[in-house]
């Protein structure tokens, strides 16, 4: 790495590694927002603005990737933390408000994605989260837990589970 490729506040990542990994990010950015082009725009941006400003260190513990992708997760957990907990209220008492109103996304319409990428969605977060890490972003295992913030061990059970999930809820669907 060139000194002058260098962030100023955080020296071991470069300008060139994270334009090489941009569009990773993004992508990561994208699933956390559930596809929503503008907010993950506002979070890739915050965290780049983590690692210019040095709030998000990296050290050289993981892969560059790895750490900002694990940016990528924390910025996106608490940013929306606070956003869940309000829709999940207003969920709970839609049939207060209106009868008739359903308090869960049942009655929506496919939204076009393969009859995979709807088992995908149907999994557990933690086993949905490292499968997308694994196969779309192309992380290991490994990498993938430390992303999410589990052991390698524990990483490996939720990429197990999901499988496994995915392998009958397919079958289930060719067969049935």
């Amino acid at each position: 790495m060139r000194d002058d490729d260098a962030l100023e506040n955080n020296p071991a990542v470069s300008r060139s590694a994270l334009e090489a990994i941009h569009s990773q990010v993004f992508g990561w950015a994208l699933s956390r927002c559930d596809f929503d082009r503008s907010a993950a725009e506002d979070l890739v941006q915050q965290t780049y603005v983590e690692l210019l400003t040095g709030k998000a260190l990296f050290k050289g513990d993981s892969s560059l990737r790895t750490f900002v992708f694990s940016v990528v997760q924390n910025l996106a957990r608490s940013r929306f933390r606070k956003l869940a907990n309000r829709l999940r209220i207003v969920r709970e008492r839609a049939h207060e408000l209106e009868p008739g109103v359903a308090s869960d996304d049942a009655g929506m319409a496919d939204d076009g994605h393969s009859e995979v990428w709807s088992a995908v969605r149907a999994l557990p977060a933690r086993q949905r989260d490292i499968i997308e890490l694994v196969f779309c972003r192309d992380l290991t295992v490994e990498e993938a837990s430390a992303v999410m913030g589990v052991t390698v061990g524990t990483g490996r059970v939720h990429y197990d589970r999901a499988k496994k999930a995915l392998r009958e809820r397919i079958t289930a669907d060719l067969l049935g």
